[in-house]
Order: C-alpha cells, then structure tokens, then sequence
C-alpha cells in the first residue's frame, strides 16, 4: 500500500495496484456513517471505434451506456435486488468518458462490495435479457430526447465536432441501439472492461488490507489487451456556426461552445479551462454583471469546461431572450482579453473560486470517487487539484482563451420555444 498524503487539505489517499492491473483508491472518512463505493471502467460513450485482438470494431453508439444497463444481470439473479436486499442503494452511470457502478451503504460494506466486483467483472447476456433491454432503453432515449437541456447540449456538441463520437449523444438512438447482441457486448467488455482499465473507489469507513483481498479473489487473475481507440481526424474549427431545435420551452435555452485543442495533460488541461472560461464571464466578471443587468442573462448561466479523449472545449449555457446577443458580447469578450491581456485581480478571483468549488465537492464522498475516476484516467489524483490551482498562472488561462478567440472556433446551440403551429 501506498499512501498519498496531503497535509494542506487534510486528506490522504491509500492506493495500491494489483498484480492483473486494477487500481484501489481508498480515502478515509472516519466519521462517515455512510461508505461510497465506485468500480469505474475507462470506456465511454466516445469509444466505439477500436482495434482488439487485430480485429477493427466500428460499434453502434450507445453500446457503452446498453453494457451498463446489461452488467447488472447475473445467472442467478439481479444485482440491484441483491444489493437492496443488504440495505445499500446501488446505481450507475454512463459518460462520453468513462462507465461506473458504485453503491452507498451504512452496514454490509464487504458483501456490497462482493456483489459489485463479481457483476462488473463477469458477464452475463443472453438473446432473450438482450432483446428486453432495448425497450427499457428506447424509453430512457425517449426521455432524453424529451428534455431541453440535455437537446441543447447535445447540439452545442454537434455544432462544434464534425468526426470526434463526441458529437453523439451518450445514449445513442432507438435505432442505434437496435442491432446490439451479446456478441458485440462481449466484445465491448472484453476489450474495456479488463482490470488494468477499471478503478476501484473507496470514500468512508473501511478496512484497506479487506478491500484488496477481496479484490484479489474476485477479480480476474489477469488482465485481457485493452482495446486500441481510434477517433478520427477532427478539423481545427466547429463544424457548424449554429444549431436550433424547437421544443416546448418558456424562453429559449442555449449553449455556446469554444472548440479547443486536444490536452497534453487532461488533468490540468480542465482546471485551467474551468479558470479561463470563469475570467471570460464567471458570476464575478463585469461582463456577467452588464449583462445580467440587460436582462440578457439570469442565474441559470454557467460557464464550463469540459475534456475527453481526443479533445477539448469550453461552454457557456443559460436561458435568454437573446442568445446571439449573448454569443456577441462573450466573443468580444474573449477577442478583447486575447488582444489586452487577462488582469491578474479577475484570474486571482477565478482561482479562489474554483478552490472553493473543489474543496466542496471533497466533503463528499461520492463525489470524492467520482473525481478521482475522473483523475487517475487522466494520469493524476483527486486532490490535485489544490497544486493545479496554487501554480496557475493568468497566462494560462490566456492561452487558452486566445485559442477560443480565433476565427470560426465557436457553435450557438439554441432550444427556441415551439411555435403555436408546432405545438
């Protein structure tokens, strides 16, 4: 066992890798009445062209999210029963980036914990529990597709990218999904669900040297070839300037995105992405201000960032009467900083204010479990990030928003109400 510590934030990381490839993540929590635990796979929604075994695979999009719905099924039974039976609360998620199962509970820790090595780590598909699941998932789709938010991201994605699989929607389509069969399942696990591409996450009580043995015995004694990726050739700028959908909706919702370029370190790439597009138009910018004083934004705006293999971008979302009046005024923005410089008081506050977002999501624990998922993919740790920020310098950020301000680098994705005729 390792231990990563760090004094400044009061934390510690216990983190060992086994001998078929799988790391363990365990952080204290001892006066956690609840425990986290997460099994996350390095395979997402993005992910469906690969190389395994010599063979080129092109998979349908949403195979990774149908595998998450799939692994829960077992040969003698359903794992979210089982899990309930034992009083935890199991679920799962999947990403553009990454596939994970975890469970929170307060007493049975190792016998949750079994059940969640064994399902995610042994598959079970059958022609019959296959063919059922396409309808559950058609419904689900159905649901996203009904939901403004999730339309317009899934626009402001399609705007920016013209080859990277990002520009799909996680789940895929009814009719993506509908050739989906246990084979290509198996593929699909076979090639991304091997130990060396999992992590384990722990964030409460436990017992380090408990967590491992059960490991060891539970997972597969070695680790199967990760499958090779292939994402395309992207072009340097959006595919398209502007996208529009129409739904039922009080007042339009929009998101603009910024193409970037792919990171040399994820990791820090996204800290220093959530930093600049918080200095172009954070709550605490003048340009938020002015523009929140126009009645052109409210308190639904949000700047963000957002990495993943192969790329990388900024989007600013919100609701407005006017999203082209609010794409205007954030491009001069970004065109005025590239030009003048970014003030160091507005990168200084940028930073104290993502320091503090950060430490709020490390007071819990599912969220600690997600962020280290989402660290040790990219190379690094979940707490990090306090490094990250104390050694950013404004010039990173403007190096960043320099890119953004380029020509043809940026997609208005709008979900304008519907019309009394199309309503």
């Amino acid at each position: 066992m390792t231990t990563i510590s760090y004094p400044h934030l009061d934390e510690s990381i216990q983190t060992t890798v086994l001998d078929n490839g799988l790391r363990i993540y365990c952080v204290p929590r001892e006066n956690s009445a609840k425990t986290f635990a997460m099994l996350a796979t390095d395979f997402g929604s993005i992910d469906c062209s690969f190389t395994l075994d010599g063979q080129k695979y092109d998979v349908t999009p949403g195979i990774a999210h149908f595998l998450e719905h799939k692994m829960f099924e077992e040969e003698d039974g359903n794992a979210l029963q089982k899990f309930t039976a034992l009083g935890a609360q199991p679920n799962a998620f999947t990403s553009h980036t990454m596939t994970a199962y975890h469970f929170t509970c307060t007493s049975r820790f190792y016998e949750c914990l079994e059940i969640l090595l064994r399902f995610v780590t042994t598959p079970f598909f059958t022609d019959e529990n296959v063919a059922k699941e396409k309808g559950i998932i058609g419904q689900e789709i159905g649901m996203l597709d009904d939901r403004p938010s999730w339309q317009a991201y899934v626009g402001v994605l399609e705007g920016l990218y013209a080859v990277h699989p990002v520009r799909i929607s996680v789940a895929g389509s009814k009719q993506t999904i509908a050739p989906i069969d246990p084979a290509i399942l198996n593929v699909c696990h076979r090639g991304f669900y091997s130990p060396a591409n999992l992590a384990l996450l722990v964030c409460g009580q436990y017992d380090f040297d408990k967590v491992v043995e059960l490991a060891e015995r539970i997972t597969p004694k070695e680790s199967a070839r990760i499958a090779a990726r292939d994402y395309g050739k992207e072009p340097e700028q959006a595919a398209q300037p502007y996208i529009q959908k129409n739904m039922v909706v009080s007042r339009p919702m929009f998101m603009l995105g910024c193409k970037d370029t792919v990171p040399e370190q994820y990791y820090q790439r996204q800290l220093i992405g959530e930093l600049a597009a918080d200095c172009v138009c954070g709550k605490s910018t003048v340009l938020y201000d002015t523009l929140y004083q126009q009645g052109l934004l409210d308190r639904t705006f949000d700047p963000d960032y957002f990495t993943f293999a192969g790329g990388s971008c900024a989007i600013f979302s919100g609701e407005s009467e006017h999203p082209q009046a609010v794409q205007e005024a954030i491009e001069a923005e970004m065109r005025r900083i590239a030009a003048e410089g970014l003030e160091e008081a507005v990168f200084s506050r940028a930073k104290k204010s993502a320091y503090g977002r950060y430490i709020r999501r490390s007071s819990d624990a599912s969220e600690v479990c997600r962020m280290q998922a989402e660290a040790c993919f990219s190379g690094a740790q979940c707490f990090d990030f306090a490094d990250v920020l104390r050694n950013a310098k404004a010039e990173d950020a403007l190096e960043r928003i320099r890119q953004w301000a380029k020509d043809g680098m940026v997609s208005l994705a709008v979900v304008a109400p519907k019309k009394e005729a199309e309503a």
